[in-house]
């Protein structure tokens, strides 16, 4: 079944309570929106296979909890990701604020550097928006990070933060080559260069 497949990716979701990570991954893989949703318990895992630029990966992302009380899972699930989606609440600054504690925490237990790391700016669809546009644009520069605002509830951006997320992965070959090296694999010969529309434009 998965002889087509590139590589598995592990990805993580992180970013402070309420910001919307877990709608955000039920929208990119089942395409569902529950207002009501609970907020996750320790750690929630989907698994996806995507194609990008004619390369299959199977994604398997771990949403975590915002909470501090949490923390102990901390160091497990942080290793050997390859790409992290960093999440805040355009409608609430204090999680933007927070941002550089969640950098902190990754740079301390990521087991790799070259990992690559997606800014999203959710809840672009209410209108009491604290932290703008440029903003998040900015902060993402200055930690080179990829940056997209989005909304789960409309589904804006989401399937894009993943797209490009692991397009950018895939051009790094250095982050997943060694697990899929002994297959043999080839890249489909769409990877050169890394533009910074990616996958959506």
């Amino acid at each position: 079944m998965d002889e087509d497949v590139l590589t598995t990716l592990k990805i993580l979701i992180i970013g402070e309570s309420g910001v919307g990570k877990s709608s955000l991954l039920l929208r990119f893989t089942d395409d569902t929106f529950d207002p009501e949703l609970a907020a996750t318990i320790g750690v929630d895992f989907k698994v996806k296979t995507i194609s990008v630029d004619g390369n299959k990966a199977k994604l398997a992302i771990w949403d975590t909890a915002g909470q501090e009380r949490f923390r102990t899972l901390t160091p497990s699930y942080y290793r050997g990701a390859q790409g992290v989606i960093l999440v805040y609440d355009v409608t609430r600054r204090d999680t933007f604020v927070k941002l550089d504690n969640w950098l902190n925490e990754l740079e301390t237990y990521c087991t790799r550097n070259d990992i690559v790391q997606m800014l999203v700016g959710n809840k672009i669809d209410k209108e009491n928006r604290e932290v703008d546009r440029n903003e998040g644009l900015k902060f993402a520069r200055k930690h080179s990070m990829l940056f997209i605002e989005a909304s789960a509830k409309t589904c804006d951006g989401v399937q894009c933060a993943f797209e490009e997320l692991v397009e950018k992965i895939i051009q790094t070959p250095g982050l997943w080559e060694s697990e899929s090296q002994n297959r043999g694999v080839k890249l489909s010969n769409k990877e050169e260069g890394y533009g910074g529309g990616g996958a959506c434009g």
